[in-house]
């Protein structure tokens, strides 16, 4: 047991890392981009990838999801596992296929597709890519070191193709293919490396219906999540303009960015407590489940408050006055962060592995239905706000669903969490971050280095002075392993 909670702690890290250079990545990029791009290439990105996650959600049927699951529970048996992923692989083929062929007549119909065809083209090199990338695999293998360096190093390149390739706004063709090798380009390697952790043979007696209804329970959760995820963005490309995309779509990065931070717990998780459930070991799965709707609180809450605080300042430096606009929104939508990463814990880490998934695909659905709704109502008259504010009322439904599906284990677990020491600490932090802030005369991105060190500061000496269980867990693990270093 002390092996594997070691082995989840060194996942968190490799997860932590992968997840912060999701954040540094972007802070490089993203102040470039957003002035070279301006908010109409910007905004046509952003609408492109909208439509193409719809035939990418097609073509995965749920399965980055359920094969992580299905994968994990057979883990111990290498055959059975091989076996078990070239089923899945070969129903991801096939919807593949049948994407690409629904994307070609969607470009010969759809006006609006067809001017942006090759836009659309480009960014639909990642429907091929997380076909043979098999990353599902992976992560049921809980191969993080792997993940990490190697999404990092398509990081750099991507990072350094954009500085040597675009450079007026009419490069945004260009941009969409990079930012397609950042987040998909390490398939090509997946593939290659998969020798070492699967067989290729071909086996005699497939099982293709067993995945079926699984996976097609996956499918409509992932249509729901695309739904109320995607939509705000293509129903905006529709009833508004580029521009007005543009605006939200810097809300909605800054956001993305802040929730797999959040989530980062999930991804390693997910593999150990399907893997609990599947032994039988409830107690194990509810103190992992505990902890990690403990990390969520504990990072969630700083971060809405603190980016809420200083949303004007972080538009500015990252993508100039041609963006204010998008202050409103991303000031309605940063509670997201921990509705979104609540609903991680009780949907991804909990239902799942406990076969409840239909749960989480009501909860979504009606997270969909919700934001369509209010989608419909405020974006013609708000435009990004309203959509912002879709968002954020389909987030909490979502939660509220789960959350009554798990009654009293939901209930344990959240009485658990030290909420009478997180919120006075947010809340007193951001009392002097705004202090700071309304004292600093100075170029934004000083004000922004000495408001955040001033908050998260103050948040962790009180949070130190009254005692918070997650991190005084984190520090007694690292005192431990200081003096294991010294002794060696």
């Amino acid at each position: 047991m002390e092996k594997k909670e070691k082995s989840i702690k060194f996942n968190l890290v490799m997860n932590m890392l992968l997840t912060t250079s999701a954040f540094v990545f972007p802070l490089i990029t993203f102040p470039y981009i957003t002035r070279v791009l301006l908010p109409e290439g910007n905004g046509k990105i952003a609408f492109a990838n909208s439509v193409i996650n719809y035939f990418s959600m097609f073509a995965m049927l749920g399965i980055p999801t359920y094969g992580i699951r299905a994968c994990a529970q057979v883990r111990d048996d290498k055959e059975q596992m091989s076996k078990t992923a070239q089923e899945i692989w070969m129903i991801n083929g096939i919807m593949t296929l049948l994407a690409y062929a629904a994307l070609a007549v969607a470009l010969i119909c759809v006006p609006r597709f067809k001017a942006e065809r090759i836009l659309l083209l480009v960014c639909s090199l990642s429907l091929f890519l997380n076909l043979i990338a098999m990353e599902w695999v992976y992560k049921a293998l809980e191969c993080y070191t792997y993940i990490t360096m190697r999404s990092l190093a398509f990081k750099v390149l991507a990072v350094i193709c954009m500085f040597l390739m675009v450079h007026t706004k009419e490069d945004y063709v260009k941009y969409a293919g990079i930012t397609v090798l950042a987040n998909t380009g390490y398939g090509v390697f997946n593939l290659f490396n998969l020798r070492k952790h699967i067989i290729f043979k071909r086996f005699k007696d497939y099982h293709f219906r067993r995945h079926l209804k699984p996976v097609f329970i996956f499918f409509a959760m992932s249509v729901a999540i695309t739904i109320y995820s995607n939509l705000d963005i293509t129903m905006l490309g529709f009833m508004r303009d580029n521009t007005e995309v543009g605006y939200y779509d810097v809300a909605i990065k800054i956001k993305v960015i802040l929730v797999n931070i959040v989530t980062s717990l999930g991804a390693v998780l997910l593999p150990r407590t399907s893997y609990y459930v599947e032994m039988k070991m409830e107690r194990e799965f509810r103190t992992v489940s505990g902890k990690a709707l403990e990390f969520v609180a504990v990072l969630s809450i700083p971060l809405t408050v603190s980016f809420t605080i200083m949303a004007k300042q972080c538009i500015l430096l990252l993508s100039g006055n041609a963006y204010l606009p998008s202050v409103i929104p991303m000031c309605i939508i940063m509670p997201t962060l921990i509705l979104i990463g609540a609903s991680n814990v009780f949907g991804v880490q909990m239902l799942v592995p406990l076969g409840k998934e239909t749960i989480v695909l009501y909860s979504e659905c009606a997270g969909a239905v919700a934001d369509i709704i209010l989608n419909a109502v405020f974006i013609p008259r708000y435009g990004a706000s309203g959509a912002a504010f879709g968002t954020l009322v389909a987030e909490a439904v979502v939660l509220v669903v789960q959350a009554a599906a798990l009654k009293n284990m939901a209930w344990e677990i959240i009485k658990k969490v030290e909420v009478w020491k997180i919120l006075p600490a947010a809340a007193l932090s951001g009392a002097a971050m705004i202090f700071i802030k309304n004292k600093l005369n100075m170029p934004v991105f000083p004000v922004l280095v000495i408001c955040f060190s001033v908050f998260f500061s103050i948040y962790g000496i009180l949070l130190l002075g009254m005692k918070e269980r997650i991190l005084m867990e984190l520090l007694r693990t690292a005192a431990k392993r200081l003096k294991q270093k010294e002794r060696e």
